[in-house]
């Protein structure tokens, strides 16, 4: 393994919120995997970020089927500080039983699969055929369990549209914003216009729909190298010039923004599944949130995630069979309830249950028929290899400090691009 590449990556990250849950019932396994003792008493730690949907009441159903284990769910505060940890620590010592990580640091998970516990080849095609090969290493081990999937609409705040003079019905709302970049863009600037308030959260959120619309953004998929597409310059100028005056200038996961959902800051983001559960969770007093089934350029996926066993890890077995219950379709479904997280399962995705599902928040808008036809709108599965996250990451940085006025947008561009040789 390489120790160099580990000890670049970062230092510890902040654990947000801890909760702790005793357990009990039978023993068993629900997809067929490693099993465990089920007299051995064993605790048994989850490390998480965002909101998986995975709340105390749904891992106290676990206690049904094992009465011997404690489970202890560690939340970070975002991916960024999820993903330090994960390579700070990955073949040492102090990972969790199991670790979530998200799609777009996959590929350098990928270098140290040997690191991971396979998932058993009894869950195998239990996925999204894509979902499984993103987690699959050379030897065809499987070593993730796949969690969501990020297919996109657009949530917008009804009584500012109202206040706007646009419509707000979610069906017109979705004929208003139908078409390209473009049109969003022209429906932001009427907005502002006639409000003289920010149209969307921030540049940074922006640019991601854009980009993962692109098929090879900044990598060959043949070689694996960087190779920056030119759309990437055309997205980034594009979303940039929108921002000037529709952004509200918001970081995403900043306290700003947090405070931005509940306070009407802003009239519309981007909105993947899991990011349902961010809303609601932090506006819980507003009424006005809606979700509308379009999405600027056709459609689109942002996300989504995998739960991996450290193969060092004190309980494989037992975590094994915790990831098989937590990737299950029926706990897929319940947290697709708790959180919007929209499921990889397949068997989870021909689900009546899902298919009717509403949201009593968003208007009770019928959010499992928007997002399936979301998922079925994506036509573009972006190739994201292992310098991915390191050029994307550098890239948000350069879209923030043109949002706070460090930089302008020539000068912040010229340094990421110069960041991104340094990568090379």
């Amino acid at each position: 393994m390489n120790t160099r590449a580990l000890r670049r990556i970062g230092l510890i990250a902040g654990v947000a919120t801890t909760s702790a849950l005793v357990l009990a019932g039978c023993g068993g396994t629900s997809g067929g995997g490693a099993t465990s003792d089920p007299n051995e008493k064993v605790e048994l730690t989850i490390a998480t970020f965002n909101d998986f949907g995975y709340t105390d009441e749904l891992l106290a159903e676990y206690s049904k089927e094992h009465p011997n284990v404690t489970i202890v769910h560690n939340k970070a505060a975002t991916s960024n500080d999820a993903r330090a940890n994960y390579f700070q620590k990955l073949g040492k010592t102090g990972l969790a039983d199991i670790e979530a990580i998200e799609i777009d640091w996959m590929p350098e998970v990928m270098k140290y699969a040997d690191l991971l516990a396979p998932v058993p080849d009894s869950l195998k095609g239990r996925w999204l055929d894509w979902k499984e090969k993103g987690a699959t290493d050379s030897e065809g081990n499987l070593i993730g369990y796949g969690t969501d999937i990020g297919p996109e609409g657009v949530c917008y705040r009804s009584d500012l549209f109202a206040a706007a003079g646009l419509p707000t019905d979610r069906d017109e709302v979705a004929k208003l914003l139908e078409g390209d970049w473009a049109k969003y863009f022209s429906v932001g600037a009427d907005y502002t216009a006639k409000t003289g308030k920010a149209f969307f959260d921030s540049a940074g959120g922006t640019y991601q729909g854009m980009i993962n619309q692109v098929e090879a953004a900044y990598e060959d998929p043949s070689s694996g190298k960087i190779d920056i597409d030119p759309q990437v310059e055309k997205l980034y100028n594009q979303v940039l010039g929108a921002a000037s005056t529709q952004s509200a200038h918001f970081s995403q996961w900043s306290d700003d923004w947090f405070a931005g959902l509940s306070n009407g800051a802003f009239a519309t983001m981007l909105c993947p599944g899991w990011m349902l559960g961010v809303i609601s969770g932090n506006a819980k007093d507003v009424k006005g949130w809606d979700i509308a089934n379009v999405f600027p350029g056709g459609g689109g996926n942002w996300g989504g995630s995998y739960l991996t066993v450290p193969a060092n890890g004190k309980h494989v077995a037992a975590a094994q069979e915790l990831a098989d219950w937590l990737t299950s379709p029926e706990t897929q479904l319940k947290a697709f309830t708790n959180a919007g997280t929209f499921p990889s399962q397949v068997d989870a995705m021909k689900s009546d249950t899902l298919l009717s599902a509403t949201n009593e928040f968003f208007n009770n808008a019928p959010t499992g028929q928007i997002l399936t036809d979301r998922a079925n709108a994506v036509t573009v599965s972006p190739f994201k290899g292992q310098f991915y996250f390191q050029i994307n990451d550098a890239m948000q940085k350069a879209l923030t400090r043109v949002e706070e006025g460090t930089q302008d947008a020539a000068a912040s561009w010229a340094q990421w691009k110069t960041e991104v040789d340094a990568i090379k």
